[in-house]
């Protein structure tokens, strides 16, 4: 393949979670393009095992698609350098008021690689332990608990579709089966 160049970057609009640049592209053959690009600092989420094996799941509204969806607890991290590993931590105790001691990276994912840089670190919590929700003065978070086979079916009827869920949620069913442990 021939190299793809980028000629120029530029930023165009900085947002609270996230920075929008207009890039100017030399693909091999053609004119020079103008090629959007969102860069995100990073994000982490958690699937969080209680010890009667359900997993905690957070409903909060989601404005770009105007509705409350079912996800993975999950959050940015506060500053490029953090490591997701403590932003997992934070966000776990703050949508879902429990804590682990004991995370352990499952997955990790590009959500959108087609105009956007954003890495999301995904990690398996257990030995849970209540603490209390810390919710933003915005947010309304409701946490609910279900079996992996139950979240599974709601992946594959398409009830489930956020990105960064179903990757855990599936990551999280191949590391049981690869430890060889029955599913919850």
């Amino acid at each position: 393949m021939e190299k793809v160049q980028r000629l120029k970057r530029e930023l165009a609009y900085t947002g609270t979670v996230l920075r929008v640049y207009r890039d100017t592209v030399q693909v091999p053959g053609c004119p020079p393009e103008a090629w959007d690009f969102i860069a995100h600092d990073g994000a982490a989420a958690v699937v969080a095992v209680r010890e009667d094996g359900k997993i905690l799941m957070v409903r909060q509204y989601r404005n770009a698609l105007d509705r409350f969806t079912l996800e993975l607890p999950a959050g940015k991290v506060d500053a490029p350098e953090e490591p997701k590993v403590l932003c997992a931590k934070r966000e776990l105790e703050e949508e879902t008021g429990y804590r682990s001691e004991n995370l352990e990276l499952l997955i990790t994912v590009n959500t959108t690689v087609a105009f956007c840089n954003e890495l999301i670190e995904i990690y398996l919590a257990r030995n849970l332990e209540k603490t209390q929700q810390h919710l933003d003065a915005d947010e309304q978070i409701e946490v609910e608990a279900y079996t992996l086979e139950e979240l599974c079916g709601m992946i594959f009827r398409q009830e489930l579709r956020d990105a960064k869920t179903v990757a855990g949620i599936l990551a999280y069913q191949a590391w049981l089966a690869q430890a060889g442990k029955p599913e919850s």
